[in-house]
């Protein structure tokens, strides 16, 4: 059996490839959980957003979700009743010192305080 073999000059794209990946900004942000029925919204944040509504989301599907509500609404309603948005994403900064994880937390109580305060639908 013969096995491929890779260049070097393929190996260092990949490594090239690999440390952009590991050193491109996250993408963190705050987003929405919605009940279509009901109306009612759950705000969360994460410092990645795309893998935190993928997990979101595949713990609903295999109805392994840790919030029972949730689970419970996702159950009674499908898919088509629960609905994530994304509210905002944090910007990336070239100053070194600025703090991305005290400004996500800040938009987190923003938009928590938006959707108490019942401003946004």
């Amino acid at each position: 059996m013969v096995f491929p073999t890779t260049s070097p000059s393929d190996r260092a794209r990949r490594r090239e490839l690999a440390r952009g990946a590991r050193d491109a900004f996250p993408p963190m942000g705050v987003y929405a959980i919605r009940n279509l029925a009901t109306g009612d919204v759950r705000v969360a944040s994460s410092r990645n957003v795309p893998g935190a509504i993928n997990r979101l989301l595949f713990e609903l599907r295999q109805r392994g979700h840790r919030d029972r509500a949730l689970q419970g609404a996702w159950n009674r309603l499908g898919e088509q009743g629960v609905r994530v948005d994304v509210l905002e994403m944090v910007r990336e900064r070239t100053d070194p010192a600025f703090d991305h994880d005290a400004e996500l937390a800040d938009l987190l109580a923003l938009w928590t305080q938006e959707f108490a305060a019942g401003g946004v639908q």
